[in-house]
């Protein structure tokens, strides 16, 4: 290794150890009263929002390939890495203006802000896989993006699971199914929601929507961005 792979080989380290960090007791029980919370909801409630998410997200999926770069080569580690952060703050200012916008709407542009962010963040992987020189064209490769936007928003056991999957996924992705609606959208969704529900709401309040609104989405971007790069660290560094 280099030096500048030598420095992020370490921070990748760190961020292995967080995702397979068990929970502390705060965060589990947080997520029991969000599961107990969600047996209360019908059922026929949970199928419509995973069904709507899952048509909302499987068209930024394929609408985002036509308007994606073709995977970067020739460049080496910390070029890709750069071109990678320019890109998280390009998108990260985005949502913040989005988010202050959407906040000082109230209710009606606090629901418009949800399949806005999801569509921002979706590209934002889209354009970071392709510097990091993966072709997004490959449906396998859309599978990981998905499986990196569950890492960043999920609870500590599913994110383990997740982390889990991803590992060695070079090897791992042969065994994929080649229909995408084999996913797991019902987790996917819950997991999402449950993650994210506190902050959003507080996005709708009168007076403080607006603020709110750009402090947690600049933070939720961030997030993913340091999230998805370290996820493409864990297949481009040297074992």
């Amino acid at each position: 290794m280099d030096q500048y792979q030598q420095k992020i080989h370490t921070e990748l380290v760190v961020w292995q150890k967080q995702m397979l960090h068990r929970p502390t007791f705060f965060n589990w029980l947080s997520k029991e009263v969000q599961t107990k919370v969600n047996t209360w909801i019908p059922e026929k409630v949970h199928s419509a929002i995973t069904s709507t998410m899952k048509q909302m997200i499987r068209g930024v999926l394929f609408g985002a390939a036509y308007t994606t770069s073709k995977p970067v080569a020739g460049q080496s580690l910390q070029a890709r890495e750069e071109a990678a952060l320019q890109r998280i703050e390009f998108y990260r200012n985005t949502a913040a203006v989005e988010g202050g916008i959407t906040g000082a709407g109230g209710i009606l542009l606090g629901l418009a802000d949800f399949p806005i962010l999801i569509g921002l963040k979706l590209k934002l992987l889209f354009d970071i896989a392709s510097i990091y020189g993966f072709n997004v064209d490959d449906y396998k490769e859309r599978v990981y993006l998905l499986h990196i936007f569950e890492l960043a928003f999920s609870s500590h056991i599913h994110r383990k699971r997740i982390y889990l999957k991803m590992v060695d996924w070079d090897r791992k992705r042969r065994l994929l199914p080649e229909d995408i609606h084999q996913f797991d959208w019902r987790n996917f969704q819950q997991e999402y929601r449950d993650n994210i529900d506190l902050a959003k709401m507080a996005q709708m309040i009168p007076v403080i929507g607006a603020p709110v609104g750009v402090v947690v989405n600049y933070r939720l971007i961030e997030k993913l961005g340091v999230t998805a790069m370290n996820a493409f660290r864990m297949r481009l560094l040297p074992k």
